[in-house]
């Protein structure tokens, strides 16, 4: 990636990933992070991540619950959730609800 600023319209994106009730969406990717906005469909999970980095997910619809090792967090519109990524972790949508949400991560590591 360039160092110029980039700038994506609605509905754009760099890459997009769709299977089994997840859909990612890359927005930006650089030598540094990634940035990924992921939608998953009611009553579906992630699969187990572990990778070294850091994370942070912002809720933009719906609600998720998102678990980092043993523990787990109930995320709605607007929460936000940080964590270091060599804990296992794993996104799960247990509403009846679409979720959206965008993930930064650093290193680039998932797209």
């Amino acid at each position: 990636m360039k160092d110029d600023p980039r700038f994506l319209k609605s509905g754009e994106q760099l890459k997009k990933t769709k299977n089994a009730g997840k859909l990612f969406r890359l927005m930006i990717k650089s030598n540094h992070l990634e940035a990924i906005i992921a939608e998953i469909d009611p009553h579906t999970d992630s699969r187990w991540y572990k990778h070294k980095g850091e994370e942070l997910h912002y809720v933009l619809e719906g609600e998720i619950e998102y678990d980092v090792g043993d523990k787990s967090y109930r995320l709605h519109t607007g929460e936000l959730l940080w964590h270091k990524s060599n804990v296992k972790h794993r996104a799960r949508n247990i509403t009846d609800k679409k979720a959206k949400y965008a993930t930064v991560g650093t290193p680039p590591t998932f797209m």
